[in-house]
């Protein structure tokens, strides 16, 4: 018995959120900062030299790394969990369907899967800007963590031309946890 209902048609296609906009423009130390994070060792991402030997004109950002530059923080992250704790939705689709995901006992969240395509390589000074659409949200189903719903958002990061940068499906799970026996 799930206790909520299957059909989510209504947020289907809807944009998620306002787009976001990066606070920052893409810069070389916090590329820097990544690929030493993260373990890259590609020179293309901190030698201007190396990168300009292989027909760049200069340093690049590592592709996985676009949702970086749109990441809200740790303050409006608070500032959700502090809405959804009182109850509040934000008048977004997104927001939305988490409240009706809440309500109905769907409050844990594992991100599942991503997918993306990279169209044009980002460079220091781009401003990014990324657009949310949620693309789809599934019928319930049983996994090992629970039962839940998957809900897929699909993202457009555009330069600040409006140029595609990165083509992104991101999966989440909102679901009940899985009883376990003692």
């Amino acid at each position: 018995m799930t206790g909520l209902r299957t059909d989510f048609a209504e947020f289907t296609g809807q944009q998620a959120e306002p787009p976001r906009v990066a606070r920052y423009a893409v810069n070389e130390a916090m590329i820097r900062n990544w690929v030493e994070a993260v373990g890259d060792r590609n020179p293309v991402y901190v030698d201007e030299a190396a990168a300009k030997a292989t027909g760049r004109p200069g340093v690049i950002a590592p592709p996985a790394m676009c949702s970086t530059w749109i990441m809200a923080g740790y303050r409006r992250y608070r500032e959700i969990q502090e809405l959804r704790r009182e109850g509040a939705v934000e008048d977004f689709a997104y927001s939305r369907l988490m409240s009706v995901l809440d309500a109905a006992g769907y409050t844990s969240v594992v991100a599942t899967d991503v997918e993306q395509e990279y169209v044009r390589e980002i460079t220091p000074g781009t401003h990014v800007t990324c657009h949310f659409t949620i693309e789809a949200v599934s019928e319930g189903k049983r996994t090992a963590l629970g039962y839940g719903h998957f809900v897929t958002l699909r993202k457009h990061y555009l330069d600040e031309a409006g140029e595609l940068l990165v083509d992104e499906r991101f999966r989440i799970l909102r679901f009940r946890p899985a009883e376990r026996s003692a």
